[in-house]
């Protein structure tokens, strides 16, 4: 009997009702389902007089996942997506990401086509896409102090009641950089038409095998994206001396102190897509960013007197 998940976002109605439907029509194909909400991937954020505030990447699988599992069906919008990847990504579990929400760029179908999607995998005519991802850790005394695995991207910037911050950046073997700004933005291609886009930064390509560092704000004008192989590790030091904040996805995160040590390298784990049909990105920035549609200014017939 193969084993299927189901990982829904249980604040929204309509996600809990499409996955109640779904278990009762895998188990009738005969399937294994194991059900779990995506809690368990927003991983919350650390205090002050709390600072370890994580789970081991390796230890959020929820019960029941594990490497038999041939795939997982999401029912949500595009946070429950970056939290179901953190939960599944360990032990390779492709997922078929169903549209509840709005804007849902990371979903492959939409809630009313999930029992056409159903159909088409049952019969094998998908294909899997693998997403690059992170590891974020934040290091203390050379310990880990804080970890998680990110599919978009790592944001390090400053309280708001801070001063602009200092950033002292070292990408590979290369000589570490200052970089004084708000913040720094580091992401994956995927993570390209997130924060990073919206601060600036270029859109890059999901088969690019690239990283890319966005300065957010930063106080010099040479100061720009910087695309680079993700390959490299980066190191990022806050030589500062304020408290400095640290989210993750936009939904989970830790304090950074002065002494702290910010790591973030490409994970050996990555995100699989299923997708029904060849992935097109231009088409996806299009439909969901209005990407290269047509701006043609036409004059209205106006009568003359």
């Amino acid at each position: 009997m193969r084993k299927v998940g189901i990982i829904y976002n249980d604040i929204k109605p309509v996600a809990c009702r499409v996955a109640t439907e779904l278990k009762d029509k895998l188990n009738a194909l005969g399937w294994d389902v194991c059900m779990a909400t995506g809690v368990g991937g927003i991983l919350g954020y650390s205090r002050p007089n709390s600072p370890i505030c994580h789970t081991p990447i390796d230890k959020l699988a929820p019960a029941g996942f594990d490497e038999e599992m041939a795939l997982a069906i999401v029912l949500g919008g595009d946070g429950t997506v970056l939290a179901a990847f953190r939960q599944v990504a360990p032990y390779g579990i492709p997922l078929l990401t169903v549209n509840t929400g709005h804007m849902g760029f990371l979903t492959e179908t939409y809630v009313n086509q999930v029992y056409f999607a159903l159909e088409k995998i049952t019969a094998g005519e998908y294909k899997v896409e693998e997403r690059a991802m992170l590891l974020v850790q934040v290091l203390r005394d050379h310990h880990i102090w804080w970890e998680a695995l990110c599919l978009n991207e790592m944001v390090l910037h400053r309280e708001p009641l801070t001063c602009m911050c200092h950033f002292e950046v070292e990408i590979g073997h290369h000589a570490p950089v200052d970089i004084a700004a708000d913040g720094v933005i580091i992401s994956t291609p995927t993570g390209s038409t997130a924060y990073s886009m919206s601060a600036g930064g270029a859109v890059v390509t999901p088969d690019v095998p690239v990283l890319q560092l966005m300065p957010i704000c930063p106080h010099s004008l040479a100061s720009r994206a910087l695309v680079f192989a993700d390959s490299e590790a980066v190191k990022i030091f806050p030589a500062t001396p304020n408290q400095l904040v640290m989210v993750v996805d936009g939904n989970a995160g830790c304090y950074v102190l002065p002494e702290d040590l910010v790591q973030v390298e490409k994970s050996p784990y990555s995100a699989k897509f299923i997708r029904l049909q060849p992935p097109e990105f231009f088409r996806l920035l299009r439909e969901k960013l209005g990407w290269g549609l047509p701006h043609i200014a036409k004059p209205t017939s106006v009568e003359l007197p």
